[in-house]
């Protein structure tokens, strides 16, 4: 297994501890045709598609700004496939980026709600 598969997997396995403090996980790496949402989760009503964004230090950018337009519009598109496939209409539905950077053992994680 290549290095960068592995560090994605640890930013998930971190970003799924971290979203099961507030919200119930539904689904994880969700598939539609070539898209994939990272995170499915629900609280009070609320669907919640959640990005996760892992790199290892800063040299080649902030986890958070790979989710760029095309990234957003695939997302989306996925998203609406799974309240369709899954015959869901929920209240409210939120986009957010889980962004970790991992420094040797140590990591940051930082949550952006709401981001497009």
């Amino acid at each position: 297994m290549s290095d960068h598969l592995i560090l994605g997997e640890r930013g998930e396995a971190v970003a799924q501890a971290y979203v099961r403090q507030y919200c119930q996980i539904l689904h994880t790496n969700w598939k539609y045709e070539r898209k994939e949402l990272d995170i499915i989760a629900c609280r009070e009503g609320r669907l919640y598609f959640i990005e996760v964004k892992t790199r290892r230090g800063a040299r080649y950018g902030w986890p958070e700004m790979a989710v760029d337009f095309r990234k957003q519009e695939n997302i989306q598109t996925a998203a609406a496939a799974y309240l369709e496939y899954f015959a869901l209409h929920p209240a409210t539905i939120r986009f957010d980026i889980i962004a970790i950077t991992f420094y040797q053992a140590e990591y940051q994680l930082m949550h952006f709600r709401d981001v497009f």
